[in-house]
C-alpha cells in the first residue's frame, strides 16, 4: 500500500428479514426500531429494510412522526439504515428508499423507477442515484429494479461498491404452469430471484444486498434475503423472520475489475 493511503475498515452490513402483517399496528416502526439495535449489537454499519416497511396503509412524508423515530433511534445507535415505503413528494406519490446516517439525519432518497406491482397511485422515479458513506459508496434499486440491467450498470459507472435491494417480490402465477402446485411456483421463483442478484452482483463486480419481508399470508410471497458478491452467496435467509450480517471486503472489487478488465 502507498505511503499516505489510509486503508479502507471493511464494512459490516445488515438485512432485516422482518414479518410485518403479523401485529394489530398499522406500522412496523417498533420491530424497526428493535432490529436496528440488533444489528448495532452485531457490529453492522447499515441495516436494510425491505421495499414497504414503514407502514401498512398510509402514504408517508419526510417529516412523519414515524419516520422521525427511525431517525431517533439510527442517532441512539449510531448506524446507517435503509427504510421504504410509499411516500409523498411534492404532491406525487412514490414509491421511496430512504438513506439516514447515524446522526439520524436523512442523506438521500431514490424512487423506484420499474413500477410493477405498486399502488395506483405510485409514480415512478426517474434518477438513477449512487451515496458517499463512511463506510462505501452504495447505491439502492427497489424491488422490480432488479429485472433491469441498466440501472444496475448505470450505478457501477458511478462508482458503486454495493447496491441495497429493498424488495417485496411475489411470483406471478400467470408465468407458471396451471397445473402446478403453488408450492413449486415458489421454489422456481427462489431461484429466479437468486440468480437475478448474483447476475447483478457479477456484470457489474459490486456486491448486491438483497432485502425481502418473511413469509405471511400472502402464498405468492417470495420470503428471501441474501448478501452477495460477484462469485457467491455470503449469507442469505429464507423462509423465517430474523437477521443476517456479513463483512464487505471492499478491496475485492479492484482485485476483480483488473481481472475482468475488458469485460465491464
Amino acid at each position: 500500500m502507498k505511503k499516505g493511503v489510509k486503508k479502507r475498515k471493511n464494512p459490516i452490513i445488515a438485512l432485516a428479514q422482518i414479518a410485518y402483517y403479523d401485529t394489530d399496528e398499522k406500522h412496523n416502526v417498533t420491530k424497526i426500531k428493535k432490529y436496528i439495535r440488533l444489528a448495532k449489537k452485531k457490529g453492522a454499519d447499515i441495516i436494510c429494510f425491505p421495499e414497504s416497511s414503514v407502514h401498512k396503509t398510509d402514504f408517508l412524508s419526510f417529516n412523519h412522526k414515524l419516520i422521525q423515530e427511525i431517525r431517533e433511534e439510527c442517532k441512539k445507535n449510531s448506524i446507517w439504515c435503509i427504510v421504504d415505503d410509499d411516500m409523498i413528494i411534492k404532491g406525487k406519490v412514490y414509491n421511496t428508499a430512504i438513506l439516514i446516517n447515524r446522526e439520524g439525519k436523512i442523506k438521500g432518497e431514490y424512487r423506484k423507477i420499474s413500477i410493477m406491482g405498486d399502488s395506483p397511485e405510485v409514480q415512478a422515479g426517474k434518477t438513477i442515484k449512487v451515496f458517499d458513506t463512511d463506510f462505501a459508496k452504495i447505491g439502492i434499486a427497489i424491488c422490480w429494479d432488479l429485472n433491469s440491467s441498466n440501472i444496475f450498470k448505470k450505478m457501477k459507472n458511478k462508482g458503486a461498491e454495493i447496491i441495497f435491494c429493498p424488495t417485496y417480490w411475489k411470483y406471478e402465477a400467470r408465468a407458471h404452469h396451471p397445473m402446478t402446485y403453488e408450492e413449486r411456483h415458489r421454489k422456481r421463483e427462489f431461484i429466479t430471484l437468486k440468480s437475478l442478484i448474483m447476475t447483478r452482483a457479477f456484470e457489474n463486480l459490486f456486491f448486491v444486498a438483497l432485502c425481502s419481508p418473511a413469509k405471511n399470508a400472502e402464498k405468492d410471497l417470495v420470503p428471501y434475503s441474501a448478501i452477495c458478491t460477484p462469485h457467491k452467496v455470503l449469507k442469505e435467509i429464507k423462509d423465517k423472520e430474523g437477521i443476517i450480517t456479513a463483512e464487505i471486503k471492499l478491496n475485492e472489487i479492484g482485485q476483480l475489475e483488473k481481472l475482468y478488465k475488458e469485460a465491464i
